[in-house]
């Protein structure tokens, strides 16, 4: 019961109108991954940015690892990295499966430490943290629960008969099994057959999960929630809507000119990797592998040439992007590749291009996602990429000029900074309205000192300076110019 109220409060709180239909920010820094803030566009656009790639994060060549690892996790811990993921050498003996772990201190460079729990080949120096149940799809996260006992600091699902088992840990290394039987079930909740991923949502005030759940034949997402990370709730459907589309409906053009509206595509989501975003955490991301079977690019020779197992040379998979807010119901989804195959062969294959559960800041301007190239084949990797901070998708302005308006919101704070880009010719303004639209004194488009350049947190001013405080607890929104131009993120700070 004290749960469902604050779920309520957090929902009136941050996703429904408010006080005047307005929305409540505070202090919180918000992304454009949807249309939340946006009221309209003029002549700007919603941009899908796609990561660009860095270095091999990890050589899947140890004989306890191979062509099938998969179901990556990582996560920062303090000062260090932490990586698991599944080895699978021979993808028809599940009996070799295993859970290993890397680590690394800058989320670039990554190791694997010796940790002589599990003879594996005769020998103890390698990196296998779990072996037998649960490993197929083992998914752990340090839980961030503010009354966690140190011993479930760490805590995980994985496959085992009827469904996912809960497992913790002190360390992170030594688990366990925490509860004899499944505590999500496949009667009540879903297949389980892909990577599951818990956590603590600060945000929601509980753990949460999301999973496989085939509906009609197609791999599609549900999730479920647990106040103790053992009783959960019932599966909750999930749908899916593109940004500034009306239920499920958007705008496509066909081969032969013609526009119809339709509705979001049923495409295999294979996983979903769903996690609160390190820089906002009250918005979880989703990096989705987009599974297209029988689409075969590859002849027979073509594939022969990658080395891939014979079973997997006639699908094809890239990676989507999409965000949900705590207590949604509903995805938003942008349909285009996050990140596409390219140019290389061995990327044309079944179930490569997965992306990792997670993702780290890596630099004071960049953070890092990593996914798998060359699944099935000799040469299978984790590659990592980079995006500037808070750059999965910006607002952005053309050289000839667009405008956003924002709804209606409340805010908390002194100053207004924003993370964005701007070519050498291009620039932004912010104006400050009323709740009726009109220009505030002060704070009007014309008043604004235009801002240029690349920043991850610019200053907004005005000529009479930066400060809005006596706006803050006002409604008030708010109108861009973007010019050649890119807006990420924003936020009111102190």
């Amino acid at each position: 019961m004290i749960r469902s109220y604050f779920l309520l409060f957090v929902l009136l709180l941050d996703f429904v109108p408010a006080f005047g239909d307005s929305l409540d920010l505070g202090s919180r820094r918000e992304l454009f991954v949807d249309d939340f803030l946006i009221e309209t566009l003029d002549g700007a656009e919603l941009k899908l940015h796609s990561p660009q790639p860095a270095n091999i994060a990890l050589s899947l060549d140890r004989p306890w690892e191979g062509l099938f690892c998969g179901y990556f996790t990582v996560f920062q811990d303090g000062d260090r990295y932490r990586m698991y993921y599944r080895g699978l050498p021979d993808v028809d003996r599940a009996d070799a499966e295993v859970t290993c772990m890397a680590e690394s201190s800058d989320g670039i460079h990554w190791e694997r430490p010796n940790l002589g729990l599990y003879e594996i080949n005769g020998t103890r120096e390698n990196n296998v943290i779990l072996r037998g149940e649960g490993t197929h799809n083992f998914a752990p996260f340090l839980d961030t629960h503010p009354d966690v006992p140190k011993e479930q600091k760490y805590k995980a699902l994985g496959s085992v008969d009827g469904g996912l088992a809960a497992f913790d840990s002190a360390d992170g290394i030594h688990w366990k099994k925490w509860h004899e039987k499944p505590v999500l079930t496949h009667d009540r909740h879903g297949e389980f057959d892909s990577q599951n991923v818990p956590f603590w949502s600060e945000t929601e005030g509980c753990y949460v999960c999301y999973f496989r759940k085939f509906v009609d034949g197609v791999r599609s997402i549900r999730r479920a929630t647990s106040d103790d990370f053992i009783q959960w709730s019932d599966a909750q459907p999930l749908s899916y809507r593109v940004p500034f589309a009306h239920a499920n409906e958007y705008t496509i053009r066909l081969p032969n000119g013609d526009i119809v509206n339709t509705t979001t595509p049923a495409e295999h989501l294979y996983t979903n990797q769903t996690h609160p975003y390190f820089h906002a955490p009250h918005i979880y991301i989703a990096f989705p592998m987009r599974f297209m079977p029988e689409r075969r690019v590859l002849n027979e020779n073509q594939a022969g040439a990658t080395g891939v197992h014979a079973k997997y040379g006639s699908d094809a998979a890239d990676g989507v992007f999409m965000s949900i807010r705590g207590n949604s119901s509903c995805y938003t989804r942008f349909m285009e590749g996050f990140f596409r195959p390219g140019p290389d062969p061995g990327n044309w294959v079944s179930r490569t291009n997965m992306a990792a559960q997670g993702v780290v800041p890596t630099g004071e301007t960049e953070m890092s996602i990593y996914y798998s190239q060359h699944y099935a084949q000799p040469s299978h990797h984790l590659l990592r990429c980079t995006l500037r901070t808070d750059g999965f998708v910006s607002v952005n302005g053309p050289y000839s000029g667009g405008l956003m308006t924002t709804k209606p919101f409340r805010f908390k704070g002194n100053r207004l900074v924003m993370n964005y880009s701007a070519s050498a010719a291009g620039m932004m303004q912010v104006e400050l309205q009323n709740q009726e639209g009109q220009p505030i004194a002060g704070y009007a488009m014309d008043d604004c000192v235009p801002l240029f350049g690349d920043t991850i947190e610019g200053t907004v001013a005005w000529k009479g300076g930066p400060d809005v405080s006596h706006l803050s607890g006002q409604t008030v929104r708010m109108k861009v110019y973007l010019k050649d131009a890119d807006l990420y993120s924003l936020r009111f700070v102190p």
